[in-house]
């Protein structure tokens, strides 16, 4: 291992210019990078973008400067701009190899030592000054070579199986097309169609006084969206307890397995199932089930629809979906014994779903294992 200034491993380009309608269809922003992912896949600005952007070529670096916690790095995919809150960086190829160099950014090392150095409050940022002294080692570029082609073929596994979850994903929303159509428009003229507050109990939340120590940190479980995905699928715990006494102050309705989650308020639309019993705070509006809604089916309706729920929010400071706005939205109930069917595929694709996802973490270890030692 020999010890080099970043420096002298990456040229920094700032090369810049003030874009042109022309150039917004080959533009790419920080908001077009997905982390831990190096192929950039969507891009481009309805609108020429304000500002000097950084001029980039195929093969780039690009690198975000800006909030380098979120660990944003991609190669450029084409000739174009780059957004001024990012870094356009090119392998100093007397010191790294260009197929290891994308590895090495992405690495711990570099990453933790982006984070550390980065200034700022609400948006802290990277100084190229101060990213320029730092010292890393590198291996040899003889071990370099081997190490990019290992590092390469992971990478190539990791987003082959991340395509098979995205097809997953695509055949799960057609088998429910194909079943139910449009379930709140009732597309496929369902004899059953009405209220969602028809069919199922609507249940709220609150929180009860953050600040009394006697109501927190006992055994019962108790949700936030924040500590949601869009979509889980069955959440079996939470991140925070309560008491007894803190359950008894907030006046909780306790939700059961089986109940559907849906978060009305920052944001609208995350949708969960509850795995064990749980309550909940005022982000809320959750269903329990009648007899005429599987709570599956109603689970993946709410994902359906999501862009159509969100819309329907109002409020000025945050969007928010009111319990009678929630009530009011109607929906097909197909006869069970289809929602039945359709719960069945869901969780032999959620089961595929799992494996593959194990299989993208593993790799991801192996990743990290030969770019960290």
């Amino acid at each position: 291992m020999t010890k080099y200034r970043f420096d002298k491993i990456a040229i920094n380009s700032t090369q810049k210019k003030k874009p042109t309608e022309e150039d917004k269809a080959h533009y790419i922003g920080l908001e077009h990078i997905d982390p831990g992912c190096f192929d950039v896949v969507r891009w481009g600005s309805d609108v020429a973008p304000t500002g000097d952007k950084l001029l980039m070529q195929k093969g780039d670096v690009l690198f975000g400067k800006r909030r380098a916690y979120q660990r944003k790095v991609a190669i450029a995919p084409f000739d174009g701009i780059f957004s001024a809150h990012g870094m356009v960086l090119r392998p100093n190829l007397k010191v790294i190899d260009a197929n290891y160099f994308p590895f090495f950014i992405s690495s711990d090392k570099f990453m933790d030592t982006a984070v550390r150095i980065s200034v700022g409050g609400l948006s802290p940022t990277i100084n190229w000054k101060d990213l320029a002294k730092q010292e890393f080692e590198l291996p040899s570029l003889e071990e370099q070579k081997v190490l990019a082609d290992k590092l390469w073929a992971a990478y190539r596994l990791k987003e082959a199986y991340k395509k098979l979850l995205v097809a997953t994903d695509k055949m799960v929303k057609s088998q429910f097309i194909e079943m139910f159509g449009d379930p709140m428009a009732n597309t496929k003229n369902w004899a059953e169609f009405g209220y969602i507050g028809n069919y199922t109990q609507i249940v709220l939340g609150s929180t009860p006084n953050s600040k009394n120590s006697s109501y927190w940190n006992g055994e019962i479980k108790w949700i936030t969206p924040a500590e949601m995905a869009e979509e889980s699928y069955y959440i079996y715990d939470t991140e925070r307890h309560l008491t007894e006494e803190g359950l008894d102050a907030a006046n909780l309705t306790l939700l059961p397995c089986r109940s559907v989650l849906f978060s009305t308020r920052a944001p609208i639309g995350k949708v969960g199932l509850v795995g064990s019993p749980m309550y909940c705070n005022q982000g809320f509006k959750n269903f329990i089930c009648g007899d005429k809604l599987n709570p599956v089916y109603l689970y993946y309706s709410l994902i359906f629809k999501r862009e159509y729920l969100v819309s329907l929010g109002t409020g000025t400071t945050f969007k928010e979906l009111s319990k009678k706005a929630v009530e009011n939205i109607k929906i097909a109930a197909p006869p069970l014994i289809l929602q039945n069917k359709f719960e069945t595929i869901y969780q032999q694709a959620d089961k595929s779903k799992f494996e593959l996802r194990k299989s993208i973490d593993a790799i991801d270890q192996v990743i990290k294992s030969l770019i960290n030692n």
